[in-house]
């Protein structure tokens, strides 16, 4: 009996091994962690989507993390490529910042040659979206205040409570909340984190004035939100890409020698208005990701 357990153990112990493993790729399979975010969740499904129909490779989308996690997965080897943008990898994954680039150098070249060097990963071309950070506040406190800069926040700033989720107050990265109010002299009345499926709700409920946003972000257009202008240019560019370790294309040369190619058809196909109203039609008009993904790219004439 004692050997029929342990049999049994040793059974339960392997399959969980192959189920929960490192999420490295078989050889045939590129793995994805998915995002925290739906313009993260679309470019993704996107991925699978054409990878599968036009290569022999198949595309696992893992469930999502935090960006963070994310790239530390990927700079492991635990997995293939992820959605990014040049402005995160600089701030964010290298902890540099826009003065660290050389002169005459885009943000794009340089964190690509950086990253290539210390982490084995660099972009692809760029998607054509600029999900930048952006700071946004409710039309009426707008109104109210005749807001157009973010420098316009100053005088009034003691009468208004900041809010956003949680990491844009952690310490991972230069662009985030105490250097940002350093920057402009902006001294809040209050500033709270928030959960990141609250944070439009309390924007609309009046328990936050001010608040940060992704440029992109379709539920920006729910709230009726006023973008202000960065009119000191704080936040750099943040050009959406997708991200690869740099041993990708080598690994996958027999099932998918056309990867890369595969990959860059995704490369000037969107724009910030494209891809607001393709979050919205997620965020707010309830359709699946793979829906607003599979529609999107027949429209562009990419997937059969």
């Amino acid at each position: 009996m004692k050997k029929v357990i342990a049999v049994m153990m040793s059974l339960v112990l392997a399959l969980s091994a192959a189920g929960c493993g490192s999420g490295k790729s078989s050889g045939d399979e590129i793995v994805i962690m998915d995002g925290q975010f739906s313009e993260m969740k679309l470019i993704h499904q996107m991925v699978k989507m054409l990878v599968e129909q036009d290569t022999d490779a198949k595309v696992v989308i893992k469930d999502e993390v935090s960006p963070v996690n994310g790239f530390n997965e990927l700079v492991k080897g635990n997995c293939d490529l992820m959605n990014s943008y040049d402005g995160t990898l600089l701030t964010t994954y290298l902890k540099l910042d826009t003065k660290d680039i050389p002169e005459g150098k885009s943000l794009y070249d340089f964190v690509n040659e950086t990253a290539l060097k210390e982490k084995k990963v660099y972009l692809l071309d760029k998607l054509g979206i600029n999900n930048t950070y952006a700071i946004a506040v409710p039309q009426k406190i707008a109104d109210q205040y005749k807001l157009e800069t973010i420098s316009d926040l100053v005088p009034v700033a003691d009468k208004l409570v900041f809010g956003a989720e949680h990491e844009f107050f952690s310490e991972e990265g230069s662009m985030k909340f105490n250097p940002f109010v350093k920057f402009y002299g902006l001294n809040f009345k209050e500033s709270k984190p928030v959960d990141l499926g609250l944070k439009y709700s309390a924007v609309e409920n009046g328990n936050i004035d001010v608040t940060e946003v992704y440029a992109t972000d379709g539920l920006n257009k729910k709230a009726q939100l006023k973008v202000l202008k960065d009119d000191r240019s704080f936040f750099p560019e943040y050009n959406g890409a997708l991200l690869v370790r740099s041993d990708l294309f080598e690994r996958f040369e027999k099932t998918a020698p056309n990867l890369k190619e595969t990959l860059n058809k995704l490369g000037g196909i969107f724009d910030n208005e494209t891809m607001v109203n393709l979050t919205y039609a997620v965020d707010v008009e309830g359709k699946t990701v793979q829906e607003v993904a599979k529609q999107f790219l027949q429209e562009k004439g990419l997937l059969k």
